[in-house]
Order: structure tokens, then C-alpha cells, then sequence
């Protein structure tokens, strides 16, 4: 053969002979390099499929991964990733010809390295990835083949390369088939999951689908306590947070998984009802890191701070914030309580007010209140806001419950709550935004609301 420099291979003819004619040319790198060029449109693939070349592709990933020569085999297996990207008749013929297995076994050998081949491993997961969005039937065959060791394996690889393939057929089978999901968000399944967190943690991710895979579970279904407190569990990080200061009681993947699903809350606040079980969690999370945080310090950024607890904290209070700002978004089922009633139920109002009443007042209240005789207006506070933002997220919370909540509204005049969100109506470099959330704050206490409109008019007198 002209061209070709493998003398550890024995070419079979049923191999090689299909390739060279497919691509027309006479040597199998040039071959490999026609077909993969081709492949890459949808119209190629197609082409390709018609010749039903994809049985033969995958003897030849066979036949290289058994003489160990990876420049070949790298290409055989791109060749192979490209014919099962959304060409339904490939992607059929890869499972009936036991691609599953062919492609597991190379993740086997590539993994266990003691140096792992992260080129290797990337392209075959990316083979699995595009044969498992042919539907239901595909998932269901990767699932029963790498879950649970391959998966967990795959999963402790701490590795950019790899992270972004694994996401993709996790969501694309816990999407596809919702009972899938429950076995990865429970025990034995969790740890795989964590690892992923870990690694992502560590060293980031390029494409959505580790956002994607984290929506589907911790905000469209009920798995975000289960994965939270197990990522507390053993060796989470070699960094556990400043325990110089205490910062210990949550782990920094912890804070991660809270950073990472705000965000995703945020940009899905009109898609998604968050789970109530969900909710609840990460209410008992706040509480929990206010009894962590130190209040003594003045914040000198905002999130991140590199304190994992007023990390925690304060992702945990943006959550909260835009939850309570999701009025009526769903629909309810027969019996079930809305999310927001749950929280208010749950001392939410008076954690916040008591926070806010113990902050000292915003800087220019605070001048004002030096250059004043009349005292009467200091709350004699004690504690200095953690991170920049911390007055503003407090005070949104409180006027996103009291959005055509009366009964909001009456507990925060009860408890001598409207002159202290008068105050929060100012400008302050500490807090960016905080005069807009306050005047937002303040007419949602007053909407309707006569008894509120009246102390107000009063104050003004």
C-alpha cells in the first residue's frame, strides 16, 4: 500500500478495502482524512450511512485499539464520533454492531492509565454523547453499560476534556428518561454526580452542559439536598475554607453547587417552580451560615469572598431572593402549599428583619445620624454587612414576599418594620442598587395596604 507506515497492523480486506473506495483514495491515512472531512455535514454522514459504513469504522477502532497505534486510531475514532452525529441510521447500526461495548472497552484502557489519555477519553465520550440523543431505547443502552462503575470512574477524572462528554450523556439520559435521574441522585449513583461538581469546581467547564445537567436535577426535580450535603462528605476539598476563622462547616464545592445554581435560577426565574423540598433546604442552609459568619468585619468585595461560609451565605440569600420572587409561577397541585407561604411559615420574615434591624444603617443614614442630635433613629447595631450586596439581597427578599402579600405586609408594620425600610431607601457604595430595591420594597409594603400608607403619612408629618 503507498503510503502507509503501520507495519504492526495487518490491514483486513474487509476493512480497509470499504474506506479506500468510500473516500477514493489508496492509503488509509488519506482515506481516514477524506471521510472525516465529509463526515463533519450532515449531508456527508447521511451519504456515508447509505453505504452503511459505520460497521466498518468500528472494526477498524477494533483492529488499531488492538495494535496500540494512537495517530490512527485518534483519527478512526473522530471518523466514528462524526458518522453518529444525528444520523439516526448510524446511530442505530453503533448499537447494533455493539459500539457500546467496542467504545467502553477503549474508556476502560484509556482511564485506567496511570496517566489518563484526556484526548482519548473525550473523543469516545463524545461518541456516546451523539448516539445517546437518538432517543430513549440508545439511553437506556449506554446507561445499562456504564452506570454505575464506568460512570464513577469517568467521574473522579479531574479533567476539562472529559467533564464536558460525561454532562452531556448524563443529561441527555436523565432528561430523556426521568426514572434515570433518581438513580443517579441516590445512593450508590450520588457519588458520580459529586465528582462531576468537583471537577468543575476545579478546573471550570467550556460548554452548558454541566449547567444543563445541574438544572434538570437540583431545579426541575427534587435532587439539591442529596447532592449538597454529599458534597460535604470525606476528602470534598483539600481546602476547606479559612479555619483560622471557624470557615469550616461547609466545604468550597458546597459554595460552588449554591453559586452555580443561583446563577441558573436567575436566568430560568420565569421557566422554572422551584421544588419545595429544594426551598426549604437552602432556608436551613442560610440559617445555619448566619450562625457561622462573622459580622465584624467591614465586606471589601462582593460574592465570591474567599470565605466559604459568607460564600454560602450569601448565595444561599440569592436564591432566596429570586424564589421569592417567582409569585404564581406554576401551577399547584391539589393540596400543595406555594413556595413562598412555605418559606414565610418557616421564620423567613423574621431572620431577615432581624438581620437587617442589626446592620448598622446604610453610610449616609449613619452621617446624618452623627451630625443629628435626635439619636432616636439609631438601631444601635452591632454587625457590618459580609459582602457588598448583603443589605441590598436582604431587603429584596423581604420586598418580593410582600409583593400582594397582606399579610406580609401587617407583619412588617407589627414589628416596626416600615421606618426601617424607609431607611433602606438611599443610595450606598456598599450595597449597589439598594435605593431602587428599597423604594421596590417600600411600595409592595404599601400597596393596598392603609394601615402601612398611614404610619407613613405620619412620619412625613
Amino acid at each position: 500500500m503507498v503510503g502507509e507506515s503501520l507495519p504492526e497492523f495487518n490491514y483486513p480486506k474487509d476493512v480497509l478495502q470499504p474506506l479506500l473506495s468510500a473516500s477514493n483514495s489508496s492509503s488509509l491515512q488519506q482515506a481516514l482524512e477524506i471521510l472525516i472531512k465529509d463526515s463533519r455535514a450532515a449531508v456527508g454522514h447521511a451519504e456515508l450511512a447509505s453505504k452503511n459504513i459505520l460497521p466498518t469504522v468500528l472494526k477498524l477502532v477494533e483492529s488499531l485499539h488492538r495494535a496500540s497505534s494512537r495517530e490512527y486510531f485518534m483519527q478512526a475514532t473522530k471518523l466514528l464520533r462524526n458518522l453518529c452525529a444525528g444520523e439516526v441510521a448510524n446511530q442505530n447500526s453503533f448499537v447494533e454492531h455493539n459500539g457500546i461495548e467496542t467504545v467502553l472497552t477503549v474508556l476502560r484502557s484509556a482511564a485506567l492509565l496511570s496517566d489518563p489519555d484526556f484526548g482519548l477519553i473525550r473523543l469516545s465520550l463524545q461518541v456516546l454523547a451523539n448516539v445517546s440523543l437518538a432517543g430513549a431505547e440508545h439511553q437506556q443502552a449506554i446507561w445499562l453499560k456504564l452506570f454505575l462503575n464506568e460512570f464513577f470512574i469517568l467521574a473522579s477524572i479531574r479533567s476539562l476534556e472529559t467533564s464536558d462528554p460525561l454532562c452531556m450523556i448524563l443529561y441527555t439520559c436523565c432528561d430523556g428518561k426521568p426514572g434515570l435521574a433518581i438513580e443517579l441522585c441516590r445512593d450508590p449513583g450520588l457519588p458520580i454526580v459529586a465528582g462531576i461538581i468537583r471537577t468543575v469546581a476545579s478546573v471550570g467547564s467550556r460548554e452548558d452542559w454541566f449547567k444543563l445537567l445541574l438544572s434538570r436535577l437540583c431545579l426541575e426535580d427534587i435532587h439539591f439536598p442529596a447532592l449538597f450535603f454529599k458534597l460535604c462528605e470525606g476528602n470534598a476539598s483539600e481546602d476547606r475554607g479559612n479555619t483560622a476563622l471557624g470557615d469550616n462547616a461547609f466545604s468550597s464545592e458546597q459554595a460552588f453547587l449554591l453559586r452555580i445554581i443561583s446563577e441558573l435560577l436567575n436566568e430560568r426565574i420565569n421557566e422554572v417552580r422551584v421544588p419545595n423540598e429544594t426551598a426549604l433546604c437552602v432556608l436551613g442552609i442560610f440559617k445555619r451560615s448566619v450562625s457561622i459568619v462573622d459580622f465584624g468585619a467591614r465586606a471589601k468585595s462582593g460574592l465570591p469572598t474567599g470565605s466559604t461560609s459568607v460564600d454560602v451565605m450569601g448565595y444561599s440569600l440569592i436564591i432566596l431572593r429570586d424564589i421569592c420572587a417567582q409569585d404564581g409561577l406554576g401551577d399547584l397541585k391539589k393540596d400543595s402549599v406555594d413556595v413562598v407561604d412555605l418559606l414565610l411559615s418557616n421564620d423567613l420574615t423574621n431572620v431577615i428583619l432581624s438581620l437587617l434591624h442589626d446592620l448598622e444603617p446604610p453610610a449616609i443614614i449613619r452621617k446624618t445620624l452623627k451630625d443629628s442630635e435626635n439619636r432616636e433613629l439609631n438601631l444601635g447595631s452591632t454587625k457590618l454587612c459580609p459582602y457588598k450586596g448583603f443589605r441590598r439581597d436582604l431587603v429584596a427578599i423581604i420586598g418580593n414576599c410582600a409583593y400582594r402579600r397582606k399579610n406580609v405586609q401587617d407583619e412588617i408594620r407589627q414589628k416596626s418594620g416600615i421606618l426601617l425600610f424607609l431607611q433602606q431607601c438611599v443610595t450606598d457604595d456598599d450595597n449597589p442598587y439598594l435605593r431602587e430595591w428599597g423604594i421596590w420594597s417600600l411600595r409592595n409594603l404599601l400597596e393596598g395596604n392603609a394601615e402601612n400608607q398611614q404610619i407613613v403619612a405620619d412620619l412625613q408629618l
